[in-house]
């Protein structure tokens, strides 16, 4: 007889290759025929909202891997809180504005000259559907689950109107000015641009010691004292108006080569080293206090003009020569110690960087190219003291990746000074997973300057703002909400295709316009404005949202960025933080820890991912990934993260095989009933179960990745599994102890499938499908497993029998290399407990724990071999082998011939 045939072996249609490249993208539009997202969405209705607000993506260029960690991780997010009863609309967006389309499409050949702005503008909401229309597809690609058919958009009327009319309840707040101050200027776009539009990089710059000879002294220092300024920016010594001193630092005269000359003194020693001059030549000659200095007049070496002494507590004795070099057009400390001393703010520069006619000589050299000459006429006018060179940190344009400038020009800006204790006040009650980062958003916003709203652009939500005849500024209220209600109707481009008069309410009147003649201001508002007006556009525009919103989640880069922009006009605008809880994830570099670049190669691209392996293997290395920190991504990193999935995978087909029978509606066993090993698995699950659920509330999915992994391959298959199969494939059908194995391993099964189901989105899926006796239409459907009572005395007690069981592997492990036995059923096991262990008493057949044929436990081992703390002896299984279950017995009929299966395997084959 084939005693094959009287086998329960596993019976599943689920394969063991997962096809996911073909699989996944089937799935998602059965989904969307089902129309999945709604009815998760309804099925909650009524319950707690839960909102993750979605920070907007720049609607340009192809996606790219930290695209998809940032979305992933969002979508593990919102999939949990709606796998446990939150209701939760996730309405993802797309920042629209800016210069990166306005050069996309200069790149892609549009002549902007040969259009109107409106039209131009017309061509940018092309461009930038095109762009949403990739990445959009791209995300759903993922698995993300979305509103997709309805994103938010920055350029769409409704939002501008938004937009608006966060800036309105600003205005009512008196906290938007304009004012003629530096500003961080980029001379290649040509604009201005605010701190988290910058970005540090190396830059290569002069450093020079430059001499201004004292003509009037003040009765302090004599005529023809040279005071010593230092400098990285010698092309700002046209617009020099000044020379700071602190007034409580000493400051020392000395004699060197026939020349007098002044710096502080802590500074002397460096100074005398950095321009190699000997100690030994110098003479001091006089000491005076900072504050003694104040009010005396140095000549420019550049210029026919004097150079006011100042006083400045920011001066410092860090570098330099404690005499500060003070341009007041060309830096923020200058400008306020100017304004202060009533000195010009003065900025030769327009908007290209070249030197304007107030240059003088330099006018219409670029402002780099003008360090060289300036230099050298210092030089032979007597004033250069020293020229070296020096690579340092420098702020540059993050979108042309040049350097900035810092340069005085008419902007609009918003006060921070005025409500900076207030958003203060609001990050004290925000959440942090990582409270260093509240500190690190804290002191952003106390050193946080004025906000430089206004853009030289055209691509962007126009400021409603209006001159009068007389150039008087028109900041109105009513104004404002008059034009927010066209942007709403007609949307912004009604601003570059309407006059001034056309655009503000009829019979408008203003007193600085007596002929009832207005212009209109023409800046557009900083992207940073837009996006950062998304709790007004988003959150409390649609009324199915919540403001403020439960989670931001961004890249660390955004505390300086949206997170801080956000911050401040919710707060300037409404009194609230728009978010009650702040998270933030790293960088994505290669697998050596490099920045991707395509100049190096080693750049991953999330579409070819999901092309070769699948959506499920890059959702499985976003789990894989300590996200909190820079994370790692390469070839071999996925590959190793696929050898996992694979294990998953086959773990989950053999769960499917061996419940195919099983109907836990009449099959299931009580837990007082369960087999003790069962109660052990069954415990050892909930356990997992349990830490699970609290690892997705605290977004620590690496450690759910590890914790996985453990439990699968050291629980299940090391395990629970493999000593299954002697109960599943061998014991009767419906025998109690079979029973009582499916029982867990459905369990196991149908709600390991739920804690996966966030993360492994398809996979999930398929194997919800597969599973036997499920009543929703999609395992998106379900709610997560409630958490369950932990037997930990039996937990305990088991794990005595586990370590036991470890060290009778290693002893059957010695003995297959001896030859004794070669499959474990060979061996007979007996063993010596630890001391102090007088049973293990776990209720199970040592036999089948150990995987054995027979096992006994015994008081003395004479000749056995101590592993661990148990003592052991293996050898060959007495009787006959069973050639049904292949267990070696001494069962009368198997030993003498007259069967040749065992009184076990005979009962079930005898009741088939």
């Amino acid at each position: 007889m084939d005693y094959k045939d009287t086998l329960l072996m596993p019976k599943t249609a689920f394969k063991m290759r997962g096809g996911l490249t073909t699989k996944e993208p089937e799935m998602q539009k059965r989904w969307e025929e089902m129309d999945l997202y709604n009815k998760k969405l309804e099925l909650n209705k009524g319950n707690t909202p839960y909102v993750l607000h979605d920070g907007p993506p720049y609607a340009n260029g192809a996606l790219h891997v930290g695209h998809a960690l940032n979305k992933i991780i969002k979508d593990f997010i919102n999939r949990n809180k709606q796998m446990r009863g939150f209701y939760t609309p996730y309405v993802p967006g797309w920042d629209t504005h800016g210069l990166p389309i306005e050069q996309a499409l200069t790149n892609k050949g549009v002549d902007r000259n040969s259009m109107t702005t409106a039209e131009f503008r017309d061509k940018c909401i092309e461009f930038a559907d095109s762009q949403i229309d990739i990445q959009r597809d791209g995300f759903k690609r993922m698995g993300i689950d979305g509103i997709w058919d309805d994103p938010y958009l920055t350029y769409k009327p409704e939002f501008e109107a938004q937009q608006l009319r966060v800036l309105r309840d600003m205005v009512k707040k008196d906290l938007i000015y304009r004012g003629k101050k530096p500003v961080y200027w980029s001379p290649v776009s040509e604009s201005s641009l605010a701190e988290a539009e910058l970005e540090y990089k190396d830059k290569r710059s002069p450093s020079i010691f430059v001499s201004f000879k004292v003509v009037e002294g003040k009765d302090v220092l004599d005529e023809g004292v040279k005071l010593v300024i230092w400098t990285t920016t010698p092309w700002t010594l046209p617009a020099n108006e000044g020379i700071a001193v602190h007034p409580d630092l000493n400051y020392v005269q000395f004699e060197y080569e026939g020349s007098e000359y002044v710096i502080v003194e802590d500074l002397l020693d460096n100074y005398l080293e950095a321009v190699e001059w000997d100690k030994d030549k110098v003479t001091r000659t006089k000491e005076v206090k900072g504050s003694a200095l104040e009010y005396i007049k140095a000549q420019n070496p550049l210029f026919d003009k004097t150079s006011l002494v100042i006083l400045g507590d920011y001066v410092t004795t860090d570098a330099g020569t404690g005499l500060v070099h003070t341009a007041p057009g060309h830096g923020d400390d200058d400008y306020i110690v100017g304004r202060k001393y009533g000195l010009e703010i003065l900025s030769p520069v327009d908007d290209k960087g070249v030197f304007t006619s107030e240059a003088g000589k330099y006018e219409g050299l670029f402002y780099d190219d003008a360090n060289k000459i300036i230099t050298e006429d210092l030089k032979e006018a007597g004033a250069l003291i020293k020229l070296n060179f020096y690579d340092h940190s420098y702020p540059h344009d993050w979108r042309t990746k040049t350097p900035v400038i810092f340069r005085a020009t008419p902007q609009w800006f918003a006060s921070i000074d005025k409500v900076r204790q207030d958003i203060i006040d609001e990050l004290g009650g925000t959440k942090f997973q990582v409270e260093w980062n509240r500190d690190r958003m804290t002191n952003m916003i106390k050193n946080r300057g004025d906000w430089v709203i206004s853009r030289q652009r055209v691509w962007g939500v126009p400021l409603p703002f209006f001159y009068a005849e007389n150039g008087e500024e028109i900041v109105d209220v009513e104004v404002i909400d008059h034009v927010a209600n066209l942007f709403e109707k007609y949307g912004s481009n009604i601003w570059f295709s309407k006059t001034a008069k056309e655009l503000l309410p009829e019979g408008y009147t203003h007193p600085g316009s007596p002929n009832g003649e207005f212009t209109k201001e023409m800046d557009i508002m900083d992207v940073w404005f837009d996006s950062g007006s998304t709790h007004r556009g988003v959150l409390d525009y649609r009324d199915y949202l919540t403001y403020p919103a439960d989670l931001y989640f961004e890249g660390s880069d955004q505390y300086r960025g949206w997170f801080n922009s956000s911050l401040i006009t919710s707060v300037a605008s409404r009194g609230i933080s728009p978010y009650k809880e702040l998270l933030s994830h790293g960088f994505v570099m290669d697998g050596e820890g490099r920045k991707m670049s395509k100049s190096i190669g080693n750049v991953i691209d999330p579409n070819k991912v999901m092309q070769q392996m699948g959506a499920d293997i890059l959702r499985l290395w976003v789990m894989s990934s300590d996200f909190q920190e820079d994370v790692r991504v390469s070839d071999d990193i996925l590959k190793q993260v696929s050898e996992v999935y694979r294990k998953i995978r086959n773990t989950f087909r053999f769960l499917l095989g061996n419940v195919n029978d099983f109907d836990p509606n009449k099959d299931s066993v009580s837990y007082d009933n369960l087999e003790d090993v069962d109660k052990y698995m069954f415990n050892k699950f909930t356990k997992f179960a349990n830490e699970t659920l609290d690892r997705y509330e605290a977004y620590d999915y690496l450690s759910i990745y590890q914790a996985l992994q453990n439990f699968i391959n050291v629980d299940l298959s090391n395990f629970y599994l493999d000593y299954g199969k002697d109960i599943l494939y061998i014991e009767k059908q419906d025998s109690h102890i079979r029973r009582s194995l499916q029982t867990v391993l459905y369990k196991v099964l149908t709600e390991l499938t739920k804690l996966l189901a966030p993360v492994l989105v398809h996979t999930a899926e398929d194997i919800y499908d597969h599973t036997p006796h499920t009543e929703k239409e999609s395992v998106h459907l379900t709610y997560m497993p409630e958490k369950g009572e932990v037997d930990l005395d039996l937990l305990d007690k088991w794990e005595n029998a586990m370590d036991v069981r470890d060290d009778v592997y290693k002893a059957l492990e010695v003995a297959r290399s001896e030859k004794i036995i070669g499959k474990s059923l060979d061996a007979k096991v007996s063993l010596v407990l630890p001391e102090g262990i007088t049973e293990l008493g776990v209720g199970t057949k040592l036999n089948q724990l150990f995987i054995v044929s027979q096992a006994d436990i015994v008081n003395e081992l004479t000749d056995g071999v101590k592993y661990g703390n148990t003592t052991i002896k293996v050898e060959h299984a007495a009787g006959e082998k069973c050639n049904r279950c292949w267990n070696y017995v001494t069962d009368e009929n198997l030993v003498a011939g007259k069967d040749d299966v065992c009184d076990r395997c005979r009962d079930v084959v005898d009741s088939l």
